[in-house]
């Protein structure tokens, strides 16, 4: 018997074939709709985190880390213990051991806020200045490093951008030093690139004083400068601090010092701790023309907690609370962008606090407050410490760039300024008179 195979048999058999090869292109494509909806998802941090306000803040901060622009804790250090580590404990509460109304950071709140990183303030005073200022910096540069050492299973000390990734993934806090007060360098530009060397990564430009180059802010609230924000002189200091890598703080200057430093620089400045002036009219804070350059510039002001630069005119009431710190800082967003708002708190700095965020533990509330005003994981993420990050590593492309075909400054300020007193104290060792 012969076996006639039926013409249409190869269709028959080719067309589930044809159907599988269809379905496994659908399923492929599905595959990657699927796959491209999840990365977008993990972008924008998704469904995956919890609801909850405070605990979505406390899931991102997990993922970024919180970087805090001021914290004046060696101040108390010098003061009260005169920087002899041995005499406190850091594990244990500060509340008891500081004046009243300070204390306001120790280890164990420190982790309860799940600080990612924190600058550390090495204050000079006013009156060191044309004294001691570079010792004293010095001392507290010291204190610093040895209190990050000592408790190096929480603190890793760290001088670039990317060590502050670094250290967050050890789940350590990176420790970094801004010099607040820019008399702390005597006036000399070798000294100001020393203090680069042992670890400073900002210097605040002035305090509450006068440099021999620079007006601070009570110029602008008194309407008395002297140089009309930067001298010839100061203006060279702005170089040389981009040349280095230095971030520029400007907390502490006069608006005249503010618009020439933007005018300046090359690299983002930095307001380490200070607020909206447009909420709060103190002299301390940020105005909208200034606000306008730091867009321009990619700088990032970082909001201050401190009562008196957070509730004043024209929208003070009895008592500050948290929402008028949110208040700022949603202003900041509207004025500058969601790029330039960061944090810095000035704890252990200020002896009157917001209702809601009396020390380090609490800057979880903070972020949850902001998360209820429907900012997205993103600007979240941005506000904790991605533009702070950004800004610095932005200066550290342009410290590349200039000190690879720029030579250090070694210009030195002129004998005359400042008051002629001031200079009794130094040696012109160049000068046969003195």
């Amino acid at each position: 018997m012969v076996k006639v195979r039926r013409q249409d048999d190869d269709v028959w058999y080719r067309k589930p074939r044809s159907r599988c090869i269809i379905l496994l292109v659908l399923i492929g494509l599905l595959v990657i709709v699927i796959i491209a909806v999840a990365v977008a998802l993990a972008k924008k941090g998704g469904d995956s985190l919890p609801p909850d306000p405070l605990e979505r803040a406390k899931a991102l901060m997990k993922r970024v880390p919180l970087v805090d622009g001021h914290n004046d804790l060696p101040w108390q250090l010098k003061l009260h213990f005169d920087n002899r580590l041995e005499n406190i404990d850091m594990y244990e509460s500060t509340a008891d051991k500081f004046d009243e109304g300070y204390g306001h950071t120790d280890i164990p709140r420190l982790r309860q806020g799940m600080v990612g990183a924190q600058f550390w303030a090495a204050y000079v005073a006013c009156s060191n200045q044309y004294k001691d200022p570079v010792r004293f910096a010095l001392e507290q540069i010291d204190v610093i490093k040895r209190f990050t050492n000592k408790y190096s299973e929480v603190f890793e000390f760290v001088t670039t951008a990317q060590g502050i990734l670094d250290a967050f993934n050890k789940n350590k806090i990176g420790s970094m030093i801004g010099v607040e007060g820019g008399h702390a360098f005597d006036s000399h530009l070798g000294n100001l690139r020393m203090l680069y060397d042992v670890g400073a990564r900002y210097v605040t430009i002035t305090h509450s004083c006068n440099t021999p180059w620079a007006d601070n802010w009570k110029c602008s609230q008194d309407n008395n400068p002297e140089f009309g924000g930067l001298s010839e002189w100061g203006e060279l200091v702005i170089r040389e601090m981009n040349r280095l890598g230095m971030l520029i703080d400007l907390s502490h200057v006069s608006f005249d010092t503010m618009h020439d430093t933007l005018r300046i620089t090359e690299a983002p400045v930095i307001f380490s701790h200070s607020s909206a002036f447009a909420i709060c009219a103190h002299h301390r804070n940020v105005p909208d023309d200034v606000l306008e350059k730091v867009k321009e510039n990619g700088g990032v002001v970082m909001v201050n907690f401190y009562e008196k630069y957070i509730n004043c005119p024209p929208m003070n009431q009895s008592v500050s609370d948290i929402k008028q710190v949110a208040d700022h800082i949603d202003y900041l967003k509207s004025k500058c962008g969601v790029d330039c708002v960061g944090i810095g708190s000035d704890y252990d700095g200020v002896d009157v606090l917001p209702e809601g965020l009396g020390d380090v533990s609490t800057f979880p509330d903070l972020i949850a407050e902001m998360i209820r005003r429907g900012w997205s994981d993103e600007d979240i993420e941005k506000l904790l410490g991605n533009n702070l990050i950004r800004a610095f590593k932005e200066a550290e492309k342009v410290r590349d760039r200039l000190s690879s075909s720029i030579e250090p400054y070694d210009e030195t300020i002129p004998r005359d300024s400042g008051e002629e007193a001031n200079n009794t104290c130094r040696h012109y060792i160049y000068n046969p008179d003195n």
